[in-house]
């Protein structure tokens, strides 16, 4: 992923110079949902989300009209890793911590432009720790 590419209206948290072994991604979503559910399991836990967008593929091919109707059911090409509805709604790509390895995926930045667009804190977070700082700036309003 290249961190100088960044969409418009969209801050970067963590280090984009950081380079070595780090967990994947999904790791480091569990690891984000995990602490947020630990901390806030009444408010901002109970409400967070992941839109499941990707790996709806098998083989890598899914039919068509299965296409269209997960699309028409409200299943949005490029959502955003984690969304946190509120007064300014927080919604977070989660990158690994080595952008490297990370690759933005169809529909990713023009879905951060438009949440940006509409007026969400938008970011993307290199790591679960990132995440959670750019999570604890948005909370600090």
């Amino acid at each position: 992923m290249k961190t100088d590419d960044m969409p418009d209206g969209v801050a970067l948290f963590g280090d984009p110079k950081w380079r070595g072994k780090c967990p994947t991604e999904n790791v480091e979503q569990a690891s984000f949902f995990s602490r947020l559910r630990r901390e806030y399991p009444d408010t901002y836990g109970a409400i967070a989300v992941h839109p499941r967008n990707e790996g709806l593929k098998m083989g890598g091919q899914l039919a068509r009209h299965s296409l269209q109707k997960l699309s028409a059911e409200g299943m949005t090409k490029g959502a955003a890793d984690i969304v946190i509805p509120g007064r300014q709604t927080f919604v977070c790509e989660l990158k690994r911590r080595d952008a490297t390895q990370s690759q933005w995926q169809d529909g990713q930045r023009e879905y951060l432009e438009a949440a940006a667009a509409c007026g969400a804190f938008v970011c993307v977070g290199l790591g679960a720790v990132a995440a959670w700082e750019a999570f604890e700036v948005w909370r600090a309003g």
